[in-house]
Order: C-alpha cells, then structure tokens, then sequence
C-alpha cells in the first residue's frame, strides 16, 4: 500500500506584516517558491522574504483544505491569535 502523504496548512508573514494561508504536500519547496516570486502565490509576490509562521500537518488532503479555507476567512486579529499559539477552535468561538 502505498504511503500517503501529509498535507500541511500553514500561515506566512510577509515582509509588510500581512498574513497569507496556505496548503502544501512540500513545505520547504513551497516556502522557497513563494520567495522567488515566480511559482508562489499571487498575494506573496512583491512582499518577500515570508516567513512560517503557524503550521499544522493533516493525513487527509480534504481536512487540510477545509482548515486552509477557514483560516483564509479569518480576520487578522483572529490569525494573530493563532499564530501566538490559540487553537483553531478557541479561535473561531470568539
């Protein structure tokens, strides 16, 4: 049977203090894409270096979508919060 692999959502500062959520398979590679420029997000170019910020690691692709989803409806005040260490749920009951 084959491996699955595990699907990371994760949360980048920009160099202008913004927030961007994403999900990936590869991290490392993601992370160095988004400081190219050229494979990275539309949002994450021309506001580089991003740093990781927050990161959490799902077995399933669906789960990892669905969490990516939500965090990108969060408010920034909400994604500060998470990113200083709030669960997700504690987050979204506020």
């Amino acid at each position: 049977m084959a491996e699955k692999k595990i699907s990371v959502v994760y949360i980048l500062e920009c160099s202008d203090g913004t927030y961007y959520a994403g999900y990936t398979n590869d991290l490392g590679k993601r992370i160095k894409e988004h400081n190219a420029g050229k494979r990275g997000a539309k949002y994450t170019r021309g506001r580089g270096p991003v740093r990781v910020v927050w990161v959490k690691e799902y077995r399933e692709l669906k789960s990892a979508l669905r969490t990516e989803r939500t965090i990108k409806a969060l408010t920034r005040k909400q994604k500060e919060l998470l990113v200083n260490g709030r669960r997700l749920d504690k987050v979204l009951a506020l």
